[in-house]
């Protein structure tokens, strides 16, 4: 599975929690419904979703994937101050070796105080929880999973430009984040995910780099959305869990971000908590009774299932949480 679920007594333990509408415990002197904001363009995170997928599957090594890289790297340049592209060379769960490009953009790289932004961009090789079997070798077009989040980032940088925050922002793309063990093989790796996040958190993009806090997006278009408080984000980031689900409370979302605590993903904070030691938090789809939401790792995720109102309210909700902390300069 492309998240693993660690520990089993916390589904016992889980079972039946319900609390769509509870209030989070946490308090905050911010008034996030006054915190002002860029605005988000939902045609436009939707065309920054379709442009990715136009280019083919992401697939690392590949044209389209080398496609992808550069068009995204153009974007960011559009409205960041500096971009980096990082390269690396990672070895899958097969064996093979595979190139991988993390892509950054920064505002006010100056600035010593940072907040990270991050999802991955690279697409599944392998369809392997579609329900026809005859495709568990296709690829997954990726349009929720991997497109959605980078299509989030890039129409928040857009407003950025215009209405940065009073803190340095880094815009990460993580690459070979979806490519693990496929659920067909034989073979048990728990750390084939995430490469790309790995290799940034060992080998940042900034020598000593570090940040405040950071957000991780990862598939964040979904036409019912649901968000939990992830295990990870919980064990390392608490306050900041807390911090932005009081932030879609206040704001109206309370019954999309739901206050229950879910357990462990493997997802690429993980690796950017315990190998950075930056605090992060996961936003990740968590639909009731199935893995992550219906069309996850199959055909079907693709652009027709993508709902760009979704994004705009992840992106709204974490907006006001920055912003909160760190207001524009007049």
């Amino acid at each position: 599975m492309k998240r693993l679920v660690i520990m089993a007594a916390c589904l016992l333990l889980l079972a039946g929690c319900k609390h769509k509408q509870e209030q989070p415990s946490s308090s905050t002197s911010v008034d996030y419904t006054q915190v002002q904001i860029p605005a988000f363009s939902t045609d436009s995170a939707m065309m920054y979703a379709s442009e990715q997928l136009a280019f083919g599957n992401r697939i690392p090594g590949t044209e389209a994937w080398r496609q992808c890289a550069d068009y995204l790297a153009r974007q960011l340049g559009r409205w960041c101050d500096t971009v980096v592209v990082q390269p690396f060379n990672a070895k899958l769960w097969d064996g093979r070796a595979v190139p991988g490009r993390n892509i950054v953009g920064s505002f006010n790289p100056q600035a010593s105080k940072r907040v990270l932004l991050a999802a991955h961009w690279d697409s599944r090789s392998w369809a392997d929880n579609d329900d026809n079997d005859a495709m568990h070798h296709s690829p997954v077009p990726g349009a929720n999973d991997g497109a959605s989040g980078v299509a989030l980032l890039l129409e928040v940088a857009r407003g950025m430009a215009s209405m940065p925050p009073s803190v340095g922002v880094d815009i990460v793309f993580f690459d070979v984040e979806d490519q693990g063990v496929a659920e067909w093989s034989e073979v048990y790796d728990e750390h084939s995910w995430c490469k790309g996040s790995q290799y940034w958190a060992e080998t940042p993009h900034v020598p000593f780099y570090t940040a405040v806090y950071g957000i991780l997006f990862d598939m964040v278009g979904c036409s019912e959305p649901r968000f939990t408080k992830e295990f990870f984000s919980r064990q390392y980031a608490p306050g900041l869990t807390d911090k932005i689900w009081q932030c879609a409370f206040a704001l109206g979302y309370g019954g999309v971000f739901v206050n229950q605590q879910t357990d462990p993903i493997l997802d690429d904070h993980l690796y950017v908590n315990e190998l950075a030691g930056i605090p992060m938090v996961d936003i990740v789809q968590n639909t009731q009774g199935i893995s992550f939401f219906k069309h996850w790792h199959t055909t079907t995720d693709n652009l027709q299932n993508l709902r760009g109102e979704t994004m705009q309210m992840v992106a709204t909700v974490a907006m006001k949480t920055v912003y909160g902390d760190y207001p524009t300069q007049p």
